[in-house]
């Protein structure tokens, strides 16, 4: 198998499997900073799509102050393409985490890429619920934290389909991190890969990020079905 590779992917080989820059820190880099990115981001966007539903103009805890906030929030992340975002937010990383260089200073820009995006997917799944639960649970006396107990329970089949749209899309955003020395599997496929014009690095980083997705829409789908049929 040595030989192998050697003679058929020997800029691969080179690279290495292990070692700080081989592609089994690669790979690890790159789950660190989309598992992070997702638990941070994720919690702030369900929470955030959760109040945008429930302070929207009619809904159970109506308040248009609070969600003309958090919806123009939202917005202004969304709309800043995430290598801007890399930049804008380097202040706010370096206050964080006192270095804007390294995956754990790529996971901040992340986690706000996250949330935008999360929110408005969370928006759209809450808001689109059977309007009947929720008034059911309203008329039985149910507090808002019931509600909100209902909404999620309602809601939990595509949260976790938009769950696992999000965490695809942050797998590609780690690519982008390269810029700021975030490392991992995107790194490789352009720093050791395009940039020196080493096919067999593009190509192996590209099947890696490929197998890192199908495994996400294979868990995300798997999930998704086992809470259809509770």
């Amino acid at each position: 198998m040595s030989n192998w590779l050697q003679t058929n992917l020997p800029n691969v080989y080179k690279i290495g499997l292990t070692g700080p820059n081989g592609w089994l820190a690669a790979t690890y880099t790159t789950l660190y900073m989309t598992i992070w990115a997702f638990l941070i981001g994720g919690f702030i966007g369900l929470l955030t799509g959760l109040f945008l539903v429930l302070t929207a103009p009619g809904g159970v805890l109506e308040n248009r102050v609070v969600f003309h906030i958090l919806d123009k929030i939202t917005s202004v992340f969304r709309a800043v393409p995430f290598i801007i975002l890399l930049f804008i937010l380097a202040p706010v990383t370096f206050l964080l985490i006192k270095t804007n260089l390294g995956p754990t200073a790529a996971i901040v820009p992340l986690s706000v890429a996250t949330f935008a995006f999360f929110t408005r997917q969370v928006q759209v799944v809450l808001s689109e619920l059977d309007r009947g639960v929720i008034e059911a649970a309203q008329a039985s006396g149910a507090t808002s934290f019931d509600l909100i107990k209902v909404y999620l329970s309602e809601g939990l089949p595509d949260l976790i389909r938009v769950s696992t749209v999000t965490l695809i899309s942050l797998v590609g955003e780690t690519a982008m991190a390269g810029a700021i020395g975030g490392g991992g599997i995107g790194n490789v496929a352009i720093s050791y890969g395009y940039n020196r014009f080493n096919h067999d690095v593009t190509w192996t980083a590209t099947l890696l990020i490929l197998l890192m997705i199908f495994s996400i829409q294979l868990l995300g789908d798997l999930l998704t079905r086992k809470v259809s049929h509770r």
